[in-house]
């Protein structure tokens, strides 16, 4: 514990956002640089607590109180390695993770908590400026092949991680280019995609094969993934959950995941301008979390002349409800830096979408009705009531539904493979992550439904210790938090 009265002394900062007024006119990152002096007073507000239950709230099991003392006593190359010997990627999760790690905080209970994602994220960039960051391919090969499907936060963890056992593995990716999620589904002011291709070379160099352009089925056969001693699917979960009602199949209404990745492609250079535009339209996004808040954000910089967000459900509160006590992660109000874009709060709650109004086969605008959400006292399950005299029609030129994912889609490597589901519509799964298929595993989103950034690297670990095991028949990959990585 670098400075036992920390917490006391020093009041929790997170860095500034650039002005509105200039960021909505690009797609570069958020938030302002934040200096090494602020951040180790930040890290000195760690408590040092007999029990960290960061640990229990972080997913990956980063060892952070001991990368707080190590950032504040100024010993910034220790502090990169015990946090990248549980996580692959902080360079990700310090710029998307909700940070569940904050919420369970000791420090939490009775006082802001510490900024432990914005200490992640100066971490690893001081650690790449100062070129500690260097490719680690294994002593020796095993012998053994692996194919990954899926590129995405949980497929290139998995990849890294076999790779570091000694297996020689091949990332397939259905899309153009690697990345996933990080790379079509975020948008660049979260993420600027440069981040996502310094990594990509350190895994290259490592030793990682990467081929896009291939989907199983079709680009990709099935006697190519045959010829591989084990194979992980890491497909994501990628099937948006859609709005079947009147009005549904006119133009102007798309899923949020259409219209994200044609923006990522535009700043990539592949469109001068996006395919689908919110330039000088209303835009209405229905779905309230975060590809919602995306998709806001988004629109905004295309220059929208309005943006409007519609949540099913009731506004949560700003404080930690009571039946969500500390460390959970609770249920609250959490507003994002495209919200306060907005010239007004773009956000309406209890907001049920009835029917899509159009003309000449074009949305023109949506009808909707209010709501409330009623508890009943005997079983305590809530019941939905329509507000009458609610009705209400919105104009809408663009519609885009950011509702989240139903699951991973079935009809390609799913269909292909044989693998059976849950009955969530998930892949099911055994308790060491394989499939109904023999050598086939699966791992993140497609195995455990839409989650965090976060689960997705953890899962990606857990995975490929499975397949090292498997393969080996032991593994010297390291468990949940615990950072050691012995080599063969």
């Amino acid at each position: 514990m670098g400075k036992p009265t920390g917490f006391k002394e020093f009041e929790r900062k997170t860095p500034m956002e650039r002005p509105v007024s200039e960021r909505i006119h690009d797609y570069k990152e958020v938030y302002q640089p934040f200096g090494e002096d602020k951040l180790q007073d930040q890290a000195a507000r760690c408590m040092n607590c007999g029990i960290p239950f960061c640990h229990i709230g972080c997913p990956l099991g980063n060892i952070i109180p001991e990368f707080n003392d190590l950032t504040y006593n100024g010993h910034w190359k220790q502090a990169w390695e015990v946090l990248s010997a549980t996580n692959n990627f902080p360079e990700f999760t310090g710029r998307l993770c909700p940070a569940p790690c904050e919420e369970a905080c000791v420090l939490g209970i009775n006082e802001p908590a510490v900024t432990i994602e914005n200490i992640e994220k100066h971490i690893i960039e001081h650690a790449f400026k100062e070129g500690w960051v260097k490719p680690e391919p294994p002593e020796e090969r095993t012998g053994k092949t692996v194919a990954v499907i899926g590129s995405g936060p949980s497929g290139l963890a998995a990849a890294q991680q076999l790779n570091r056992a000694g297996h020689t593995v091949t990332v397939f990716e259905r899309a153009d280019r690697i990345g996933g999620l990080l790379r079509y589904g975020i948008p660049d002011f979260k993420l600027e995609k440069w981040v996502i291709d310094r990594r990509l070379e350190v895994l290259e160099a490592e030793g990682i094969t990467f081929k896009t352009n291939a989907s199983v089925g079709t680009d990709l056969s099935d006697d190519e993934l045959k010829s591989f001693d084990a194979i992980v699917l890491a497909i994501g979960s990628t099937k948006g959950r859609d709005m079947p009602i009147l009005g549904r199949d006119q133009e102007g209404i798309h899923f949020a995941m259409d219209f994200l990745p044609l923006q990522n492609k535009t700043c990539a250079g592949d469109f001068e301008k996006p395919q689908i535009c919110a330039e000088g339209k209303n835009v209405i996004v229905i779905g309230g979390g975060d590809t919602g808040s995306d998709c806001v954000g988004t629109s905004i910089r295309h220059g929208a002349k309005s943006v409007v967000n519609f949540e099913l459900f009731p506004q949560p509160p700003k404080d930690r409800p009571a039946h969500q006590p500390w460390p959970y992660w609770p249920m609250k109000l959490r507003t994002s830096s495209s919200h306060r874009e907005a010239e007004h709060d773009p956000r309406n709650y209890c907001i049920l979408t009835k029917e899509f109004i159009g003309k000449d086969g074009h949305v023109t605008g949506v009808k909707t009705v209010n709501v409330e959400f009623n508890r009943e006292r005997k079983t305590g399950n809530a019941t939905m009531d329509e507000v009458p005299g609610s009705e209400k029609i919105w104009d809408a030129d663009l519609v885009l539904l950011a509702m989240g994912f139903t699951g991973p889609e079935p009809d390609n490597a799913i269909q292909a493979l044989g693998i059976e589901l849950d009955e969530r519509g998930n892949i099911k799964t055994t308790g060491n992550y394989q499939t109904s298929v023999e050598k086939i595993f699966a791992a993140g989103d497609c195995r455990r439904g839409q989650s965090l950034i976060v689960w997705a690297i953890s899962e990606g670990r857990e995975t490929a210790r499975c397949v090292d095991e498997y393969l080996m028949e032991e593994s010297c990959l390291p468990t949940k938090g615990n950072g050691e990585l012995p080599r063969r």
